[in-house]
Order: structure tokens, then sequence, then C-alpha cells
């Protein structure tokens, strides 16, 4: 039986739904914690990709392309570790929530799955849709790249292009699910999406022999991967498999950047990013939650504008990363975070890649 949803906010609690009748994101009511010491490393099966993990998701993996088990290499340059989360079937991190939001939205009986997304979840979405034999419907910007709108077209899904803001692709998405066009397959608000992004901490431990690096710095738009990576590292803390949590550190789009601007001041999040379109939300769903999960770990929020990305992804091409621009985004603020003094020359530090540069 799937597991049931519930409201941290107001208690309440549904079989499914995609809010809370109160307005806050769900929860599942019940996160399953494996019994017993972590394994040997050695011993968990790569075969199976994220889902040998399973014990952590509280879903069974009913729509699934392999996906997981991404490289950790060592970043010589960046004196960092990169997480190659660009090399998933569709090119970027989405996966991780894609098979997990397939998977749920399988196990719901669901015949059709809405998403809204600037590129990467749309297309991760109507590829596992197209691995489940679910019709969907994606709604876009109408300025979203072509390449994406490809990936999306060829799964045999359907993109909507919606004029006007991020915002505006949200609203008219949300309108057509009220509408009962279909289930909602949200990156932002489904927390099946998050119990998938979640295994990439239980992938990093996993690889470093169930330690934790002192940091992670991550791009931060809805916060999908921070806010995986935070439950992901404190699931493993709560089993017993490790003994701490990094810091989390987030890299926000400037102009774009309401985490940074609350804990540093408008001023320091003001400008523009034209480049990181992945991360060029202003009002993230689960905005209280990348707070708390910045406030519990030590961590911290900075915005990175248009030119420090530009310089950061050609500084990534040219050592053999071939990464769409917004995930340099994460490697440039990290540049900046040792600048500030946040993070010192001697800290262990992983940086995920997000996104193929072979999307466009």
């Amino acid at each position: 039986m799937p597991t049931a949803l519930a409201c941290p906010d107001c208690g309440r609690s549904y079989e499914d739904r995609w809010r809370c009748e109160c307005g806050a994101p769900l929860e599942f009511a019940d996160e399953p914690r494996p019994d017993g010491p972590a394994p040997d490393p050695a011993s968990v099966d790569g075969r199976r990709g994220l889902w040998a993990f399973e014990d952590f998701v509280p879903i069974a993996p009913r729509v699934t392309l392999g996906e997981g088990m991404t490289p950790l290499v060592d970043a010589p340059a960046w004196d960092a570790s990169f997480k190659l989360e660009y090399v998933f079937p569709t090119g970027s991190f989405k996966d991780r929530g894609a098979t997990t939001t397939l998977s749920r939205a399988v196990e719901l009986g669901a015949e059709k799955v809405i998403e809204d997304s600037s590129g990467n979840a749309g297309a991760a979405i109507a590829a596992y849709a197209a691995r489940a034999g679910l019709d969907a419907d994606v709604y876009v910007p109408a300025s979203a790249k072509a390449s994406k709108l490809r990936a999306i077209e060829r799964a045999g899904a359907t993109p909507v292009r919606v004029d006007g803001s991020r915002e505006d692709v949200t609203d008219a998405c949300v309108e057509a699910v009220r509408a009962g066009d279909g289930w909602y397959a949200s990156h932002a608000w489904n927390p099946a999406f998050l119990a998938g992004t979640a295994t990439v901490a239980h992938e990093i431990a996993r690889e470093r022999d169930w330690s934790v690096p002192d940091a992670v710095v991550a791009p931060l738009g809805h916060g999908t991967l921070f806010l995986g990576a935070y439950r992901g590292f404190r699931a493993l803390l709560d089993a017993g498999w490790t003994d701490g949590m990094p810091r989390l550190l987030g890299a926000q789009a400037a102009g774009y950047a309401p985490i940074a601007a609350e804990l540093h001041g408008s001023e320091d999040a003001a400008g523009n990013n034209d480049v990181a379109d992945g991360v060029r939300i202003r009002a993230p769903v689960r905005e209280a939650e990348i707070r708390e999960a910045i406030t519990a770990t030590d961590g911290d929020a900075i915005a990175v504008g248009s030119d420090a990305t530009k310089r950061e992804l050609d500084r990534l091409h040219h050592r053999g990363f071939y990464v769409e621009p917004t995930c340099a985004v994460a490697p440039a603020a990290l540049r900046e975070y040792r600048e500030r003094g946040v993070v010192d020359a001697d800290d262990d530090v992983v940086v995920p890649l997000t996104g193929s540069g072979l999307k466009g």
C-alpha cells in the first residue's frame, strides 16, 4: 500500500494530494530506516543504482532506468571532489527524483502526469513517464531551450509553452492539476521527488566509506538537490551509518536569490544571472525548509552573477567537465565561500555537477 502523506504544519493526513489544504507542502507520514549497522560499502550493489538504498525510500522501485551511483571524482583545480550528476540517463540529477516520483504515480494508479519545469525536470519526468507507459504534459516557459523541448517531445510528452515568468508557468500548471488534467509530478511540491534526490547523500557517504565531507556546495533554486542532500545525510545519521552532517552551502543566481538576500542583505544578492536558468527561482516552494537546513548545518547561501558563472563554466569545460551553465554556479560559489572565509583551505568539500553540456 502506498505510504500516506502528512502535513508538518497542521497535522492533516492524506492518502494522496499535491498540497495540504492549509497550503503547506506535504511529507511522507513514515520515513523508513534500515536496521543494523552500516554495511561494508563494497557490499552495496551498484548494479541497482540509487535503489540500492531503497531501505531509506518510502516507495517501491516500479519505474527505473538504472539511474544513480554517479562518479565522485577528484577536482584538484578546485581542491574539491565533484559528484558527476550529469551522467544520468536524461543528463541531469533530476532523474533521481523522476524515478521515485513516477514509481509513486504508478503505485497510486495514475494514468497521466503533469509537471512544470524550466527544462531538466521536465525532460526527466517525460522520460520516466514514457518508461512507465503514462501520458505526460510538461508546462515550460515559452523561452525554454529548444534542446530541452526536444527531449520532452521525443519521449512522447506534450510541452505546454507559457508566456511570462517562471511563476506564471507554475500557476498555469497548477490550474491544470486543479481541473483534473493529471497527477502533479512536481519536482518542487511532491515529496516523492525529494525521496529520490536524498540518495545523493547516501551515494556520497558510501563512496567515502560512510564518512561525510565538511561541506557540500550545491546549486539552489527550488532546493530539490539541496534539501535532498540534507534529508539524505540526516537519514544516514539517524540510522547510525554516519556520525555527522556536512555544512550545506547554497549557490543561488543573482537577482533570483531570496535566501541569500535574507542572510546577507538585498544588496549582496542583487544583480542578474541570465546564464544559470535552472536556478532562477524567486519564491522556492520549500523556502522555510531550506532556511532550516542551512541553520541546522551551520550552512549558508550566496548569490552568483553571470560573469562569475561564465568564467567557471569555461574552467570546467577546459578541464574535461562538460556541463551546462547552471552547474557552474556551485564551483563559482565555492571560490566565493573561500574568499569570504566560510570554507577553509583544508576543508573537505563535495560539489555536485548537476546537468550535462550536451543538452545545449
